[in-house]
C-alpha cells in the first residue's frame, strides 16, 4: 500500500467537502518530528486562502468528518491549520504481516506504461571513460526500478557510431591497410588508435579532407567505408559490453539503437520538415528557426538539420529517434539520461519534434540531466597527469582500494574470500556514491568517503544487510515464514513505518527520476534498524516477541536487498 496516497485521497475529499472546492489537495508530507505525528496534511491553508477564511476554522470542520479508524490512533490540528496524523501500530503490523504472507514488498503499478530509457550512449570512437559513468549508472537504476514497478521498459543505448570522427577513423584504417599493418593489433587499444588518427587529422590537411569525404560516403552506404566501419564497431561494442558486465549494467547488444540505426530515415525527416514549411536555408545548410531560441543579442538560433555538404547532424538523428520511440515503440515516457551540457540541444529537438508532429499526445519526452564528477580540487575529475580517466582503470582502482579496506577489517578471511568481497564492495562503492548524489548537482569524487563504513555509503549498507543475515544463521528457522509481527515499542513502530514507506519511496523515485531518494531511504532504514536492534533484543526475547522481531528483521533485510538490487548493487551474506 502507498499509505501517503491513501491518506491524500481521503483527506483531500474531506477538505473538498468542508470548503466546497472541488480541486482541494491534502498535500501529505512526512512529519518533521515525532511529536508532530507520522504524516502531516498541509492543504488546508491553501483552501482557506481561496475562500478567505480562517484556516484553523476550516481545519476543525475537516477534522469533524475525518474518519481514519483502523489507520490512525490520533489526529490533531496544529499551527495555522496543519493536521498531524499518528499512524496506528496495529495498522502497521497488519500491513507488514500481509507483506510477509504475500512475500511481496511492492504492488505493481495499476497503470503500467511503456517507458523508454535512453542511457549510457558512449561514443564508439573512444574507450569509455568516467564521463560515461553517471549516465550509465543512473539510467540503469531507473530502468531496473520501472521494470520492478510493473512498467514495460525498453532500454535504448544510443551509441555514437555515425559522426564526423568515423570518417577520420576509416581514413586511418585505409592508410594502415595500404601499409599492410594489422588492423587487429592496432585496434587492441582504442584510445591509442583514436589518438593516432586524430594527430594525423590535425596535422595533414589532405587526410582531413579525405576524412570528411569518407563521412559522406559512409552515410551514403559506400561498401568499403561500411566494411571498415563495421570492423571498428565490432571491436568497440565488445569493449563496452565487457565494461557493462564488470559494472553490473543490464544493457545488452540487443538494446543498441545507435545513430546508424536511423540513417535511412534521415532524408524522410528532412522531407517532412520541409513539407511542414519548417526548414530555412542558411549558408547552404538547412535549419529550423524557432522563436523560442535566440542568442543573447536576439539573433535567431538555428537547429541545423542538414549541412551544406549533405551530411546530417545529431539533431536530425535525435528527431528520427523521437519519432521511432513515440510511434513505433508506443512510449508513454521517453527518458533521456544525458548530461546537463546537452540541455539546449534537447530543448531544441523536443520543440522541433513537437512542431513537426512527431510526438504523440500521450508521449512525454524528459531530459534527465546530470552534473559533473569533480575531483577533490573542485575541477572535473582527471588523472594526476591531467588526462581522462578510463572507466576500466577507475573500476580496477575501486576494487584494489576495497581489498585494502576488507583485509584491514577482517584479516582472518582467506585471500580468495577477501578478493571476492572486494570485487563486490569496490564496484558497489563507486555506483552507490554516484547514485546517492542528486543527479542535478556536481559532486566531489572521494575514495575515502565512498569506502567508509560510516555514513550513507555502500559499505555501510552492505554491512547492515550482512549483520541482519547473521541473525538468521544463528537460528534453525525458515526466515520467510512463521513470523507474526506485533508492535509495542517505539523503535519497532518507527522501523515498521519506514518499511511500509518503501512503496511510497519507489513511486516517488519513478515520478522524479532521482535515485538518490532511494539511497536516502535505504540509509535511513538501516539506521532505524540499528536503533531497533539496540533497544529491542531479538534472539533473547520470549517466543512471541522473538518471532515478531525476527519478522521485522526479515522484512528489513529483504527491503535492503531489493533496494540495493534496484540500484544495481549486489549484496553480501557475510563481510
Amino acid at each position: 500500500m502507498n499509505l501517503k496516497h491513501h491518506l491524500d485521497a481521503i483527506i483531500s475529499a474531506r477538505i473538498s467537502e468542508a470548503s466546497g472546492l472541488d480541486d482541494s489537495q491534502a498535500l501529505i508530507n512526512y512529519a518533521r518530528e515525532e511529536k508532530f505525528g507520522d504524516y502531516q496534511a498541509n492543504g488546508i491553508m491553501g483552501a482557506a486562502k481561496k475562500l478567505q477564511q480562517n484556516p484553523r476554522q476550516l481545519g476543525e470542520k475537516v477534522l469533524e468528518n475525518l474518519d481514519l479508524e483502523g489507520i490512525a490512533d490520533k489526529m490533531e490540528l496544529a499551527g495555522p491549520g496543519f493536521i498531524n496524523i499518528f499512524i496506528s501500530a496495529d495498522f502497521l503490523a497488519k500491513e507488514l504481516n500481509t507483506l510477509i504472507q504475500n512475500d511481496c514488498l511492492v504492488v505493481s503499478s495499476t497503470q503500467p506504461q511503456t517507458v523508454v530509457v535512453d542511457y549510457s550512449s558512449p561514443n564508439l570512437a573512444k574507450e569509455m571513460h568516467v564521463g560515461h559513468l553517471r549516465g550509465t549508472i543512473i539510467g540503469d537504476a531507473l530502468a531496473r526500478l520501472f521494470d520492478y514497478l510493473g512498467h514495460t521498459v525498453i532500454k535504448q543505448n544510443h551509441f555514437g557510431d555515425w559522426g564526423t570522427q568515423f570518417g577520420m577513423l576509416i581514413t586511418y584504417m585505409q592508410e594502415l591497410q595500404s601499409n599492410e599493418t594489422s588492423l587487429e593489433n592496432e585496434l587492441a587499444d582504442l584510445e591509442i588508435f583514436y589518438r593516432h588518427a586524430k594527430e594525423k587529422f590535425d596535422a595533414d590537411p589532405e587526410f582531413a579532407k579525405t576524412s570528411r569525404d569518407n563521412v559522406v560516403k559512409l552515410q551514403a552506404g559506400d561498401t568499403e567505408c561500411l566494411t571498415l566501419w563495421k570492423a571498428f564497431i565490432e571491436v568497440s561494442v565488445a569493449h563496452c559490453q565487457s565494461l557493462y558486465e564488470k559494472l553490473g549494467i543490464t544493457l545488452t547488444p540487443e538494446d543498441i539503437r545507435a545513430e546508424s540505426f536511423y540513417n535511412n530515415d534521415l532524408p524522410e525527416i528532412v522531407r517532412e520538415l520541409d513539407d511542414k514549411k519548417l526548414l530555412t536555408e542558411s549558408d547552404g545548410a538547412r535549419c529550423v528557426f524557432l522563436d523560442e531560441f535566440t542568442s543573447k543579442d536576439g539573433t535567431p538560433q538555428p537547429t541545423i538539420i542538414q549541412k551544406s555538404d549533405g551530411g546530417y547532424l545529431y539533431a536530425t538523428t535525435d528527431l528520427a529517434a523521437v519519432r521511432y520511440r513515440c510511434n513505433e515503440l508506443n512510449a508513454n515516457r521517453v527518458l533521456y539520461v544525458v548530461d546537463a551540457r546537452q540541455s539546449l540541444h534537447f530543448q531544441q529537438v523536443f520543440q522541433v519534434a513537437d512542431k513537426a508532429g512527431f510526438i504523440n499526445s500521450d508521449c512525454s519526452l524528459e531530459h534527465l540531466s546530470y552534473g559533473t564528477m569533480m575531483g577533490v580540487d573542485g575541477k572535473p575529475f582527471k588523472t594526476r597527469s591531467g588526462g581522462t580517466v578510463k572507466l576500466l582503470d577507475l573500476m580496477e582502482e575501486g576494487v584494489n582500494r576495497a581489498h585494502d579496506v576488507v583485509a584491514e577489517k577482517n584479516s582472518s578471511l582467506e585471500g580468495a574470500e577477501q578478493q571476492s568481497i572486494a570485487d563486490i564492495v569496490g564496484i558497489a562503492a563507486i555506483k552507490y556514491f554516484e547514485l546517492s548524489k542528486n543527479r542535478n548537482s556536481d559532486y566531489i569524487f572521494d575514495w575515502d568517503t565512498m569506502l567508509s563504513f560510516e555514513g550513507n555509503t555502500a559499505p555501510y549498507l552492505l554491512y547492515a544487510y550482512a549483520r541482519i543475515r547473521s541473525i538468521f544463521r544463528k537460528i534453525d528457522q525458515d526466515e520467510s515464514s512463521g513470523f507474526i509481527i506485533v508492535i509495542s515499542e517505539p523503535e519497532e513502530k518507527a522501523l515498521a513505518l519506514k518499511l511500509l514507506q518503501f512503496t511510497e519511496t519507489m513511486e516517488q523515485v519513478a515520478q522524479d527520476c532521482l535515485p538518490n531518494q532511494l539511497c536516502l531511504y535505504l540509509y535511513e532504514l538501516a539506521g532505524l534498524y540499528m536503533r531497533f536492534y539496540e533497544a529491542c533484543p531479538v534472539l533473547k526475547a520470549g517466543p512471541a516477541v522473538r518471532g515478531s522481531r525476527l519478522g521485522l528483521s526479515h522484512l528489513t533485510a529483504k527491503t535492503l536487498k531489493e533496494g540495493l538490487k534496484l540500484l544495481g548493487i549486489e549484496t553480501l551474506e557475510q563481510m
